[in-house]
């Protein structure tokens, strides 16, 4: 999350008055995340998230979302959920942008996981995977491979005062997976963006997943690196293969990997970490004047990439078979 867009309090007022959830007693932008502008509202009834939708969001997406946190919510996953006027709106626009309101969860974000974490997330990310079995509709996955080289170019040069040398680097690896990607996995509605900051919990037992406006339909498996990435590691880059045994063990307890997703498993991990470090990379070079945001070091998936390109098998990330 972050505040991109400011908003005067008048037209936060008025816009909060439309869905009916008491009067406005305070907005508090939101620093943490790289998309969105956020706001925790209090109201006389409760506690909402606004999200104003930035460039990167497309308006046309929002149907998915919303429709999303919903279906998975009917099928007891635990996530926000969208605010609706009385005419049944969901969406309105706010200072120029489209906006939505969803439901406070409680709970905790860790920002030290452990293996009882990490197996929790598993679990977690298995179930959402399940639940959205039937959700009818689809989205493409923009952050995929073929998105990756356009967000080099995006970078270009600039990369290199990140890192020396850092964009020849990224066009080598991309290479690599538009030839090699792994196709015809299982596949579905993915979270593709579940870093501890979007995972919730009370008492060490998860209570909530929330920022699905990266979801899209891709492989299973895919979303499945994206946590091994963002949940295993420690902080000198180090991968730690208790917290990846417990990931996989916990995500296998609900839904058990084919041969070809394990088989797939270490370049998807490399893809994922690849992907984090374009976006990363991006929004390091591009942070707005003036904006409320917080821009992750894109360093850290550089130096992830480089464990993945080591890895030989699956079992390398504590896969028991």
């Amino acid at each position: 999350m972050a505040v991109y867009t400011e908003v005067p309090d008048d037209e936060m007022a008025a816009f909060v008055a439309r869905y009916g959830i008491g009067d406005l007693l305070s907005a508090k932008g939101i620093a943490e995340g790289v998309s969105n502008s956020n706001f925790l509202l209090h109201t006389t009834q409760a506690f909402f998230i606004l999200t104003l939708y930035e460039e990167r969001v497309d308006e046309t997406d929002l149907p998915f979302f919303i429709g999303l946190m919903e279906h998975l919510a009917e099928r007891g996953l635990i996530c926000p959920q969208p605010v609706k006027t009385p005419e049944g709106q969901a969406v309105g626009r706010l200072a120029g942008r489209p906006a939505a309101i969803v439901t406070f969860l409680d709970g905790l974000s860790v920002r030290r996981p452990n293996a009882m974490h990490c197996a929790e997330v598993g679990r977690g990310l298995a179930l959402l995977h399940q639940a959205g079995a039937d959700f009818a509709m689809s989205r493409v996955n923009s952050l995929s491979v073929p998105g990756w080289r356009p967000l080099a170019d995006q970078a270009g040069a600039a990369a290199d005062t990140v890192s020396p040398g850092l964009l020849q680097r990224l066009y080598a690896e991309i290479a690599v997976h538009e030839a090699n990607w792994p196709q015809d996995l299982p596949s579905g509605v993915v979270h593709a963006d579940l870093f501890p900051n979007n995972v919730f919990f009370i008492r060490n037992k998860l209570s909530g997943l929330i920022d699905f406006y990266f979801a899209c339909t891709d492989a299973f498996a895919y979303d499945l690196a994206i946590c091994l990435n963002s949940w295993c590691f420690e902080a000198d880059n180090s991968f730690n293969l208790t917290k990846g045994q417990a990931m996989l063990a916990g995500y296998e307890s609900v839904r058990p990997l084919t041969q070809a997703e394990v088989d797939a498993l270490p370049q998807l991990c490399r893809g994922s970490a690849l992907r984090f470090l374009l976006t990363r990379l991006v929004d390091w070079l591009n942070v707005p004047p003036g904006a409320l945001v917080k821009p992750h070091d894109p360093m850290e998936y550089d130096r992830k990439l480089a464990f993945h390109q080591r890895v030989a098998d699956a079992q390398d990330y504590g896969l028991k078979r």
